[in-house]
């Protein structure tokens, strides 16, 4: 099958993907609300270097809540975040943004949903996928008023526009407050793989000669 008639299938109505739900480690019961027609997408795990993590725990405040707002374009999520330095490892502070992910106000959603974009599709996508998927973006913008976002860590290239396509239509059937719901967990979730990749990125202190 050509990838011309892959996106064809998108045409036609796809059946519901089963919803799944993922937690950070510490979170209780409570802060875990059911979440329909989320796409379930494997978190990876990279581990950064000691002396990355030294750095960032170390690093200027003003510097680190800039770099963060790469994750995340809220404002709160960054401050604190930072304010609670020193992590002593990747899992405590991937924790530390689970909870400030799910204390975030509407208003800080919104701050946060004006910083995201679609997914790139790869260069060489078909010119009528990018069709398909402008089409199918302006509905769910249409009925929710901000940018669609799924995070989509750990999804093979060639499997983007499919990921994409069925998210998006299968949330289409969401009622506002349930989209609410899910487009918060999907920020969680980019949050926590943009924070993981940004340790692995973040510059070392350099060693003494």
């Amino acid at each position: 099958m050509t990838r011309i008639d892959n996106v064809a299938t998108h045409l036609a109505p796809p059946a519901l993907p089963t919803p799944t739900h993922r937690r950070g480690p510490t979170l209780p019961p409570h802060r875990l609300p059911h979440l329909p027609g989320q796409v379930a997408v494997p978190e990876q795990v990279h581990t950064p270097s000691p002396t990355a993590l030294e750095h960032f725990n170390h690093a200027p405040a003003e510097a680190v809540e800039q770099t963060l707002l790469t994750c995340l374009r809220s404002l709160r999520w960054s401050h604190r975040l930072t304010a609670h330095r020193p992590y002593p490892d990747l899992d405590a502070l991937l924790a530390a943004s689970d909870e400030a992910s799910y204390d975030l106000t509407p208003a800080d959603l919104a701050e946060a949903l004006a910083g995201e974009s679609l997914p790139a599709l790869p260069a060489d996508t078909y010119e009528v996928a990018h069709t398909a998927l402008n089409a199918a973006h302006a509905a769910y913008e249409a009925r929710f008023g901000h940018v669609f976002v799924i995070c989509l860590d750990g999804t093979p290239p060639t499997e983007l526009l499919d990921r994409t396509l069925d998210g998006i239509r299968s949330r289409l059937t969401n009622d506002p407050e349930e989209e609410r719901t899910v487009t918060a967990e999907e920020l969680r979730r980019s949050a926590r793989g943009r924070l993981t990749r940004l340790l692995g990125n973040f510059p070392a202190k350099a060693k003494p000669r």
